[in-house]
């Protein structure tokens, strides 16, 4: 239960904004600039944010961003991790998945490398109290609808 205080100094939300933005290429041209510019939100104070949070990743590497503008013209705004197919596609080395998952295998991957990108994915808000196994198994899941075979070791 919220107390009066917490719900007397909650701000009115104007919107939620969902993008993905290259990783340390935000500019106030579009994609950017349009979604934040019609909530009259601070482009550059929101460019040089996400710029400075995401210069661990290497160039173009897509991150996915959710702003939430306040009313008050003011923003908060989280990063996540690539999405799982991302890393899957870079790791396999593959510009995409197979045409028919389930009867045409694009590529295979080790169970090493579904642990690596699982033990990255571990940062992201969302996936923080989940068991790493569980993010392996989804992580294979995604996998096999791509049309990469998971297997023990590569030969």
């Amino acid at each position: 239960m919220s107390t009066l205080k917490e719900i007397l100094t909650r701000r009115p939300v104007a919107a939620t904004i969902r993008l993905t933005v290259p990783a340390g290429g935000a500019r106030p041209a579009p994609p950017v600039g349009p979604a934040l510019g019609q909530y009259r939100l601070n482009l550059m104070a929101f460019c040089k944010d996400f710029n400075a949070r995401t210069q661990k990743y290497k160039p173009d590497t897509p991150m996915s961003v959710t702003i939430t503008a306040f009313k008050d013209n003011t923003f908060e705004f989280t990063v996540k991790s690539p999405s799982v197919t991302w890393y899957l596609k870079k790791a396999a080395g593959i510009e995409s998945g197979s045409s028919r998952p389930g009867h045409v295998v694009a590529t295979t991957l080790s169970v090493r490398h579904i642990y690596e990108i699982a033990k990255i994915k571990q940062s992201d808000p969302y996936c923080q109290y989940m068991s790493l196994e569980s993010i392996c198994k989804s992580i294979i899941g995604t996998a096999n609808t791509m049309g990469i075979k998971v297997v023990k070791d590569l030969d």
